[in-house]
């Protein structure tokens, strides 16, 4: 069976680029080739560019490892911490 590619809107595509771009800015920020942060992720130099153009079809998991030799892997972390409608929702089924 083939692999399914997942569909995404346009507007999910630009964060994901927007991701890698910023992923790039912050490799050239301290200095490091391509070359230096592949070898350190321990991922081809092929897909540390996929990761930087914000291709979706590279796991998240390789993100991870890209950031944590950035020293951004900490930021991660943050997704969904700040969820204000999840709590303005959780505080509504309460008040009933």
């Amino acid at each position: 069976m083939g692999k399914h590619k997942t569909i995404l809107l346009p507007s999910q595509e630009r964060t994901l680029q927007e991701v890698g771009g910023n992923i790039q800015m912050a490799r050239l920020r301290r200095n490091l080739s391509t070359e230096q942060v592949s070898e350190r992720a321990g991922i081809a130099r092929s897909t540390l560019v996929k990761v930087e153009k914000g291709d979706q079809g590279v796991a998240i998991g390789t993100y991870l490892k890209v950031l944590f030799v950035l020293g951004l892997d900490y930021q991660l972390r943050q997704i969904g911490a700040e969820d204000t409608l999840g709590r303005q929702l959780q505080d509504a089924k309460l008040m009933k």
